[in-house]
């Protein structure tokens, strides 16, 4: 498995800053009214959140290609397939980059859903459009709040036979490098009964790291590996299971990447 980073396989240099402006201010203008319509088609259907979420399927697919298109990021999937066949289930990725939230949008199969924090409505035209897709909000800053969303959760994937999409981190890496699984990802799949699918994104934050105004375009890729069966997982071992997927990340991934275990 060749697991040479960006830098190391020649790719193009950073883009400079006003060059990272403009596509940026391109991304809006792409954003902008692709939201703005799916906001509309939403609107008019609130009464059936299955249709709101496979529009957003679509929605997703539109936009997250044409801003990793912009960024000049090109995924390269190995594994593709297991996102169609391994379904209804709870796709979890490893969260290092900006790229990372666009090129799930995209890779979503029809019929998944995202999970995202209640924060994200702030974004301008996204966060908007999100909350009207029928996709899923968590309140992590409330026990009991998350308590209610989690019997959400669980009552609209067993409706719609969902999937689920998250990044199980919680929060981007600083430095690429693997953080700690929270809990919840294992309080869902014990809700829903789903298998997790770890997806890997190699070294996405050479290509456009955190809170950073710079780009490196080159290829991305990502690994969709085998799935976790999770029915025999219990609350009680939420930890051992966390544990477990942090583990499956730690063996795919390069030294750059890997997390350290004292802090797992």
């Amino acid at each position: 498995m060749n697991t040479a980073t960006p830098r190391e396989t020649g790719s193009k240099a950073r883009l400079p800053l006003p060059s990272v402006l403009a596509r940026g201010v391109a991304a809006c203008v792409a954003i902008a009214p692709a939201s703005l319509a799916y906001m509309a088609v939403c609107s008019a259907m609130l009464p059936f959140r299955y249709a709101r979420i496979r529009a957003g399927n679509t929605y997703g697919k539109i936009v997250g290609s044409t801003v990793f298109g912009l960024a000049g990021v090109k995924p390269v999937i190995d594994g593709l397939d297991k996102l169609q066949t391994l379904r209804p289930a709870l796709y979890a990725c490893n969260h290092a980059s900006t790229a990372d939230m666009w090129i799930g949008m995209w890779l979503c199969p029809k019929g998944g859903c995202g999970v995202a924090k209640k924060e994200i409505v702030r974004l301008p035209f996204f966060g908007q459009a999100y909350l009207l897709s029928g996709h899923l909000l968590i309140d992590r800053g409330n026990r009991k709040r998350a308590i209610r969303s989690m019997e959400k959760v669980r009552e609209v994937v067993g409706k719609h036979k969902l999937s689920l999409w998250m990044w199980p981190e919680g929060t981007r890496s600083a430095d690429g490098r693997l953080q700690p699984m929270k809990k919840g990802f294992v309080h869902m799949a014990i809700a829903t009964g789903l298998p997790v699918v770890p997806v890997v994104f190699h070294d996405a934050d050479l290509l456009w790291p955190k809170n950073a105004l710079h780009i490196t375009p080159g290829e991305l890729r990502i690994e969709v590996l085998d799935p976790i069966d999770t029915s025999a997982w219990r609350a009680e071992t939420a930890g051992e299971h966390a544990q477990q997927l942090w583990q499956v990340f730690q063996d795919a991934l390069g030294p750059r990447q890997k997390g350290n275990p004292a802090s797992s």
